[in-house]
């Protein structure tokens, strides 16, 4: 089987650098590359990437010993039908580590037609570091490195009003850009790159908050000879995703000049306000794992897809987000619909064994922010207690008491939370346990003891699903409450 290089796959011609990138791991390159190459195809949109290690330790050399070039497999369901695809990706043009070549990486400023820098350093990575200096070859947060770039592009061109960038990050935090304009600015102060330089930045730079989701399991490694048998050449970086693609950007028609991606087949939105799409998301997306997490872990299903394909927990979990967490968003009913309808077939995704144990991560905090704005909200607009959110929401509760039938749950919180927990367990009254928890400020940050009738019917569920089990506890819970 052949090497996969661009010689051996006659595709010398190289793009110009349009895009620089920070960071080479498989979001990025499932997520971002492979939407700029659809602009290539598609628009004729000409765009090459520069590629950096954001970290001393990464997969440059990987990437270029493959002349830029993988295999992205996209695999999943839409509308009840199977989709499959691949596609090489191509658009890499150079692998940069400045930590072994930081001339290499500042010589990227002076690419005239540099235009974008795009980020997933993962969410620690927009962090201010107290010890990067302008001296370091490189500093080791990623905002220090990308002032040391712009101050450098800055320098070169001479500042020149036509030379700024459009920056926009990726990684999972609410407001990215604007979290990291505002370190870049402080690294500016604190290393005293002048007035002009900072003018420069806020005058002629964009800063584009996004909203990414798309699921990418990355490196099939348990099937990668599977992978390769479809190949006539041997991928090393071969990255598997489904084929859900959503991207929100903030920007103005400025930017839709720039990234014509309204000319293309993907869903990229440049919008005004991100901020309904990310509720939208969180609600219901991020939702609907939050709420079945417990409850599903407690019927004794393992996945998602389980979940979702078994009668009982999938009836419950449609009525969950289609009655109660969606009537509650103030937002176009056909789009939320839309949205809805692929979340669900995200979830019955056959080529992707998403354990519910792996995103029952501070399970707590997830509730606060992903679910209880929904059964708080439904409550506002019905007058009365969502039926499946609260019954989740016992679920829960149960979940936290740490075994089930004599086995371990799958618990994986701080040791505070754990703690308070295993003590209000120690009480034997289902109405006292019920009324502890709903007052616990440091969970919810207010009073949920407070809600009319909460504490009595999350104590009711709690005794349901403690003699009866959750799928009876659930019918019987049920016809109480109507």
């Amino acid at each position: 089987m052949k090497k996969l290089n661009r010689k051996n796959l006659d595709l010398e011609i190289k793009l110009p650098i349009k895009i620089v990138q920070f960071g080479e791991g498989n979001f990025l390159r499932a997520f971002v590359d492979y939407a700029f190459q659809q602009l290539n195809k598609e628009v004729n949109f000409q765009a090459g990437i520069a590629v950096v290690q954001p970290i001393e330790n990464g997969m440059i050399n990987m990437l270029n010993d493959q002349d830029g070039l993988y295999t992205l497999f996209m695999k999943g369901i839409k509308e009840g039908e199977e989709i499959q695809d691949k596609e090489l990706i191509t658009n890499i043009v150079k692998g940069i580590n400045p930590y072994t070549n930081f001339a290499d990486y500042l010589s990227l400023a002076k690419e005239k037609e540099l235009e974008f820098i795009i980020s997933n350093t993962t969410e620690a990575g927009i962090t201010y570091v107290v010890s990067d200096k302008p001296k370091m070859s490189p500093p080791s947060s990623f905002p220090a490195k990308l002032t040391l770039l712009l101050h450098e592009r800055y320098k070169y061109f001479n500042g020149d009003s036509k030379k700024g960038l459009s920056i926009i990050p990726c990684e999972l935090i609410n407001y990215n850009s604007d979290k990291l304009k505002e370190i870049i600015l402080k690294y500016i102060d604190d290393w005293n790159l002048g007035a002009d330089f900072k003018n420069w930045l806020l005058m002629h730079n964009q800063f584009h908050n996004t909203l990414v989701d798309r699921i990418v399991p990355g490196f099939p490694r348990d099937q990668i000879e599977v992978y390769n048998a479809q190949l006539d050449y041997k991928d090393n970086l071969i990255v598997t995703a489904e084929p859900f693609f959503l991207w929100v950007i903030e920007g103005g028609d400025e930017l839709k000049n720039k990234l014509p991606f309204h000319k293309t087949s993907l869903q990229v939105k440049i919008v005004n306000d991100m901020q309904p799409y990310r509720t939208r998301k969180v609600r219901i997306l991020n939702g609907a794992h939050t709420t079945m997490v417990p409850f599903s872990l407690l019927y004794g299903n393992e996945t998602v897809r389980e979940t979702i394909e078994n009668d009982f927990t999938g009836s419950f979990m449609h009525k969950a987000v289609f009655d109660e967490i969606v009537s509650t968003l103030d937002m176009d009913t056909s789009e939320l619909t839309d949205f809805t309808k692929e979340v669900f077939d995200r979830f019955k995704n056959p080529f992707i064994k998403h354990q519910l144990a792996s995103i029952a991560l501070n399970s707590i905090s997830k509730f606060k922010v992903r679910v209880l704005p929904s059964l708080l909200e439904y409550i506002q607009i019905y007058n009365k207690l969502p039926l499946h959110l609260t019954f989740s929401f016992a679920c829960l509760i149960r979940f936290y008491k740490g075994t089930w039938h004599n086995k371990k749950l799958p618990i994986n919180d701080n040791d505070a939370i754990i703690k308070t927990f295993d003590s209000i367990w120690e009480i034997n009254d289902y109405q006292q346990i019920a009324e502890v928890v709903l007052k616990n400020k440091e969970f919810w940050e207010q009073d949920l003891s407070l809600i009319e009738s909460l504490t009595k019917t999350i104590a009711h569920a709690l005794e349901e699903i403690e003699i009866n089990g959750v799928e009876q506890g659930f019918m019987n819970f049920s016809k109480n409450q109507l």
